[in-house]
């Protein structure tokens, strides 16, 4: 299944490169489920990102390894792949891309994911939809 956020911001593409940190990749998290940040090295193809998701009733790991980053002129991207996922997902890839634009930049993520079946791919849809809604506020304010 796939899910494509686009988010246009009021900062340079330099500026958004610069704020892809630890403070930010915090302030993206939606109140639930609560996270715990375990490991965050970065952005760059190597890098490790852990976290556990607090459910109320138990807990989840969440690991992700950077596979892939590049930079052009007008582009920056970076992609994580999940190597150790909560119970619901199979598989996940999130690719995190920004553009230059007139006066701004575009930041699209891009996830790609299973759940091992059609059905519960399309009953996740609308959480993970609301996740990452979640976080166009987040970035408007954040580089603006």
């Amino acid at each position: 299944m796939r899910l494509t956020i686009k988010t246009r911001v009021n900062a340079s593409l330099e500026q958004v490169k610069a704020g892809f940190t630890q403070d930010l990749f915090l302030s993206l998290n939606p109140p639930f489920p609560p996270v715990k940040l375990l490991q965050f090295d970065g952005c760059i193809k190597g890098d490790k990102v852990a976290l556990e998701l607090n459910f109320l009733f138990f807990k989840q790991q969440w690991v992700s390894d950077i596979a892939e980053d590049s930079e052009t002129a007008d582009a920056w991207h970076f992609v994580d792949i999940g190597t150790r996922l909560p119970f619901f997902l199979k598989t996940w890839q999130h690719h995190h891309g920004v553009r230059r634009k007139d006066k701004g930049s575009l930041i699209i993520d891009d996830i790609t994911y299973t759940t091992g079946t059609l059905l519960t791919d399309l009953l996740l849809y609308p959480a993970l939809l609301g996740q990452f809604l979640y976080r166009k506020p987040v970035y408007k304010r954040i580089f603006k």
